[in-house]
């Protein structure tokens, strides 16, 4: 979230940076213009059986549906891209998500493993076709895991923000988005952050 500076700050996301800290210049997020190619949110979920626990794939897919919402109003385009089980696929897009709403989610299950790894490189694919397609675009990749996952794939050339959401509730947490969130220079926020 942090870019060039603007004219007009973002409070939240700066609130968010800060922390419990005092105010400094680090933590200063700005309002955004909208580049002129548009905006492309790609959002990598994780249908995953540890996502089942504590209703952490409910929760998701209410957040997803609030993103795509967003992206909606905004006229950005969107993909959304599942992961679990033995891989990753397409599920929407990359298209302006006009007539989106949740009853498209309510079939989205969850199972298996956590094949982080294929999520990312299905994503991967979609941000280079839209480079080809659209190279002004800029593209944004959401990331919404717990992070039950071994891997720890590269991170995408064609991202230019990328935004890990952490589902992880365990007592004992693992803490592999913020490994990977730090690996990457991405943003990591919790769902109670971004529904805010």
């Amino acid at each position: 979230m942090q870019g060039t500076p603007g004219k007009r700050i973002a409070w939240l996301p700066t609130l968010t940076a800060m922390r419990q800290d005092a105010l400094r210049a680090e933590h200063l997020r700005f309002v955004r213009e909208a580049p002129r190619g548009g905006v492309l949110h790609c959002f990598v979920l994780d249908c995953s059986g540890s996502m089942l626990g504590g209703q952490r794939l409910a929760l998701a897919k209410g957040l997803l549906s609030a993103l795509f919402d967003r992206a909606s109003t905004s006229r950005a385009e969107a993909a959304l891209v599942c992961f679990g089980g033995a891989g990753a696929d397409l599920r929407f897009g990359p298209a302006v998500p006009r007539w989106w709403n949740e009853r498209w989610l309510r079939p989205v299950g969850g199972g298996g493993g956590t094949p982080l790894a294929s999520g990312v490189r299905q994503a991967a694919q979609v941000l280079v076709r839209s480079a080809r397609r659209k190279p002004t675009q800029q593209r944004w990749l959401w990331i919404l895991t717990d992070g039950r996952s071994g891997h720890q794939p590269a991170r995408p050339l064609h991202a230019d923000e990328v935004i890990f959401v952490d589902f992880e509730r365990e007592a004992i947490r693992l803490g592999r988005c913020r490994t990977l969130a730090d690996a990457w220079g991405a943003a990591l926020f919790t769902p109670e952050e971004l529904i805010a």
